[in-house]
């Protein structure tokens, strides 16, 4: 059947979800590859605090958080805030801090009611869902009227600039833009450096939304 599939020009079926799960299980020891926290003067963690404002008091998902290091940094600034960690891989899991609500969980499924949460955030995982329509609306689904979700992921204008898994999927600017759309009253894009004061080359994009 796969010599049929490149025939018709098909794309091959995405590996079941318990082969993904088990890929980031393993990689859970990689500290190189997947840190268990980050500078928090990087563009990435400064564009979550500038766009969320203060949180104290609000309900906030980190969406397939890995190790939570994005909710370190947000807690350590605002610590009266309610942090909540989904991830597909209960290794990880394992490594985000203590005091957090942890969850395991996939984001086309993400297991909460509509209206949670204040703010969503979803830092270079979106790329891992495999239905993208299903885990964007599910990501809106959960943001309360007025909340706001920030997607920060990899151009699909930059393929093949690094070695990825077979189900990894990158973005277009104005693809996600519309998916967000649908669900989200306000939505911009726009691409975004490591650090602030380096212009951004391209490979990462921030989609932010207003439900």
């Amino acid at each position: 059947m796969h010599w049929l599939r490149r025939l018709l020009g098909a794309k091959p079926a995405p590996p079941p979800l318990a082969e993904i799960k088990q890929a980031f299980e393993d990689a859970a020891g990689d500290e190189e590859h997947f840190p268990s926290t980050i500078d928090p003067r990087i563009y990435h963690v400064q564009l979550l605090v500038r766009t969320f404002g203060p949180l104290d008091g609000l309900r906030v998902l980190d969406a397939g958080c890995g190790k939570g290091r994005f909710a370190r940094v947000l807690r350590d600034r605002h610590p009266a805030g309610q942090y909540h960690t989904l991830d597909l891989s209960e290794a990880m899991l394992r490594r985000v801090p203590e005091g957090m609500h942890r969850c395991c969980g996939t984001l086309t499924g993400l297991p909460y009611r509509g209206g949670t949460f204040d703010a969503v955030y979803a830092t270079e995982s979106l790329e891992h869902a495999v239905d993208i329509d299903a885990a964007v609306a599910e990501l809106c689904r959960v943001l309360k009227k007025g909340g706001k979700l920030v997607i920060i992921d990899k151009n699909r204008a930059h393929w093949g600039k690094l070695k990825t898994p077979p189900w990894e999927r990158w973005f277009r600017r104005g693809e996600l833009e519309q998916l967000l759309a649908r669900h989200c009253a306000r939505v911009s894009s726009k691409p975004v450096s490591y650090w602030e004061d380096v212009p951004p080359d391209g490979l990462f994009l921030a989609w932010i939304a207003e439900r």
